[in-house]
């Protein structure tokens, strides 16, 4: 993959884990795309323990991983943080 492909693939992973994590308020286009690329990394990592294969080009798999991976360093992020997605009862 070229750096385009990695830029696109990690924005669009960055920006569905902050929403699925509630950061995205928090964070712009490119904190997405850091942790985009951050968490491909880390999915691939985490998928290959597993005897999976990480990143392998510009497909829903590397978008899957990388998701995951995104979705992990955020939670990372928060548990340092101390900020958690709030909800409210009614």
């Amino acid at each position: 993959m070229g750096i385009i492909s990695w830029i696109i693939l990690g924005g669009l992973a960055g920006w569905i884990a902050s929403k699925i994590t509630g950061n995205d308020a928090r964070m712009g286009a490119g904190m997405n795309i850091v942790v985009g690329i951050i968490g491909a990394i880390l999915g691939g990592w985490v998928v290959s323990l597993f005897g999976g294969y990480g990143i392998s080009g510009f497909n829903i798999w590397s978008f899957l991983v990388a998701l995951l991976g995104s979705v992990i360093v955020l939670l990372i992020v928060n548990a340092f943080t101390g900020r958690k997605k709030h909800t409210t009862v009614t």
